[in-house]
Parts: C-alpha cells; structure tokens; sequence
C-alpha cells in the first residue's frame, strides 16, 4: 500500500460515523483502565465456569438498547421517530411475567417461547397502532408515538393489576443470563438480529425504498413505491425489537419493574441512532452505526458507574461525552481545524521571514 492510498484511506475513514464511536469507546476504556489497570481483566466464576469481567457486563447491557436502536434506525429513517419503544419493552415485560406466573412451570421451554410469541405479538399490534396513526390518519409521528409512550406504562400496569410481577423460568432466564463460547448469550442473539435486519434491508430494495421515503415522500409514490404499507411495516418492526428489548431486560431479574423497565430508553436509542450516522431529517440509516452507537452508549453508563460520578451530575457527563462525539463527526468542524492549518505557516517559514525583515 502506497503512502498516497494510506492515506486516501484514512481520510475515507474518518468521515465515517461509527469510527468516531469506536475511537470514543476505546477512550472510555482507556479512562476506566487508567483508574483501575485491571478494569479490563476477565476471570471464570468457579461456581458456573463462565466468563465475568466488565466487558462483559457491557456487551450484555448493550444488547437491549441495540434492539431498539435498531428498530428506530428505520423509523427515523422514513423521517419519523418512535418514542414509545421503551414503553413497549415495560409492556413485553408485563405479558411475558404475566403468562410466566400463571403457567407456573419452571423448567418448560414451552411456557417460555408461548411467554416470548405474546409479548412480542402485543408489542406488534402496538406498534401496527403507531403505523396505523401515521400513515393512514395521518398524525405526526412526534405525536403518535407520544400518546403510546404516556398511554404504555398504563397498559402494562393493567396488565400486572399495577404490581411489579416475578416468574420463575430457567430456560426464559437462560436468554439473559446464559453464555455460549463464554458470551453471553444476550449479546449473541442482539448481533444475530442486527445481521438479519440488515441483510434484509440492504440485500433487498427495502431499505432503498425506506431511504426514499424519508427524502421525498410525494417523489417515492410517484416512483411506485407505497409508503404507507413501508411506513406500517417499519413501525411495527420497531415495536417487535422493542418487544425483543423487554424481554431481555427483564429476564435478567425475572421481575418486571413498570415504572423502571425500559425508562428514557427511547432516548440512548436516539442517541445510538445519531452517533451511527442517522440523519434525524430522514433518508439516510446506518445498522452498523447503530450498533456501535448501542456499545457506545453500554459504555458510557459503565464508566460513569465506575467512575462514580453523581447521579446529578450523570447527564451532564454523558451531554459533554456526546456533544463532543458529534463534533467530531461534524465535516463542517473538521473542514474548520484543517483551514486553520492550512493558514498557519510552519515554524521553520514564520523564522525566516523574520531574519528578511531589515533592522
């Protein structure tokens, strides 16, 4: 490799999105490290044999939020947005415990997959209701989904007669709290998922077509496509993963905590959305930096734990961690850094001119 391709390849990279994610997760370990030098040490539990470390509790805290990122990756990218997936994950965990309670069985792999179809085909017909409100009446999806993330809580607390319900199931357990080849086995199936959506959505014209309506609505329809079954479909996706977000959050305490599950989660997933590269404006998405995004933000709250910042002070911290990570991506502040430099002469031309001037 040539010294001029290295760096066309270089500066290629650093106008992608994600790569200022990972450079900002790499720094957030580095700072965990330089308090703790063993902060990235792992070791095997000998009660169970399994890997315990705190990578691994971030890749197991990561997997919810990359569900739902996911999810609003491709709502946002129709040019709506989704604030009532972390609403959808209270709701998952309300019929899932639920139905764990009343079969009482709990060791049946049967109870568990009938617990996991329910919830997920409530949190469907939920998000079918936010598709339904945006692309047939005709709402705005701020709105919409404003009304599903104030009227969700309330449908999970009738749901569990407004009690913080508790099941027993070892293989519904399992999914949160297992390990396969020493990972967990959360993380795998949020990978596993990420790399289905997005080989759907970019091995077939979906995710083009997703793109198209968020750039020019009036454009897409008159290209052949039909946005309103596009915009229902993504809407109830979004709830299903939403749904797959729920229940991995709460099978790792096999409690459902409705004015806890899922809380402001709607926000790190728009956060992880941003941090990917997702135009907020609509037409452009990115799995990948979503994904990373997710991780980042697993990251984030790991560190300010560990850190021991205060929870007052906790937002701010994460605020002053993102807005400095969006600077970063910005082309219109890196473009400003290298005018700057161009206009600073180098030292050795600055020294020179000096000894021409005359005394």
């Amino acid at each position: 490799m040539t010294a001029a391709s290295g760096t066309s390849l270089w500066r290629e990279l650093i106008r992608k999105p994600f790569f200022w994610g990972v450079v900002a997760i790499l720094a957030l370990l580095a700072l965990n490290v330089v308090k703790d030098p063993t902060y990235l040490a792992m070791s095997v539990n000998p009660n169970n044999g399994h890997l315990v470390g705190n990578l691994i509790d971030i890749l197991r805290q990561a997997a919810p939020i990359m569900m739902i990122a996911i999810g609003m990756s491709l709502v946002i990218a129709t040019g709506g947005i989704d604030l009532s997936v972390g609403s959808l994950m209270a709701v998952a965990g309300a019929v899932s415990m639920e139905f764990l309670s009343a079969a009482g069985d709990s060791g049946s792999a049967g109870a568990a997959l009938g617990a996991i179809g329910l919830a997920l085909l409530v949190t469907a017909i939920l998000g079918a209701l936010n598709g339904i409100l945006v692309a047939y009446v005709g709402l705005q999806p701020f709105i919409a989904t404003l009304v599903l993330m104030l009227a969700g809580r309330g449908i999970a607390k009738v749901i569990t007669g407004g009690q913080n319900t508790a099941a027993s199931n070892a293989p519904f357990r399992w999914i949160s709290n297992g390990y396969l080849i020493g990972i967990p086995v959360v993380f795998i199936l949020a990978v596993l998922i990420v790399i289905i959506v997005g080989w759907v959505v970019r091995r077939s014209a979906l995710g083009l077509m997703i793109e198209a309506i968020g750039i020019n609505p009036r454009a897409s329809r008159m290209a052949g496509i039909k946005p309103k079954g596009l915009l229902l479909t993504t809407y109830i996706l979004s709830g299903i993963l939403a749904g797959i977000a729920g229940i991995m959050s709460v099978g790792t305490v096999m409690t459902v905590d409705i004015s806890r599950t899922g809380y402001q989660l709607e926000l790190d997933a728009i956060l992880a959305v941003v941090i990917g590269g997702a135009s907020l404006a609509g037409g452009k998405f990115s799995l990948s930096g979503a994904f990373v995004g997710a991780l980042l933000i697993a990251t984030l709250d790991k560190t300010v734990l560990f850190l021991g910042v205060s929870s007052s002070a906790t937002p701010a911290f994460k605020a002053i961690v993102i807005v400095l990570l969006c600077l970063l991506q910005s082309e219109r502040v890196r473009s400003w850094f290298v005018r700057r430099r161009r206009l600073t002469p180098p030292a050795s031309t600055q020294e020179t001119r000096k000894e021409e001037v005359p005394a």
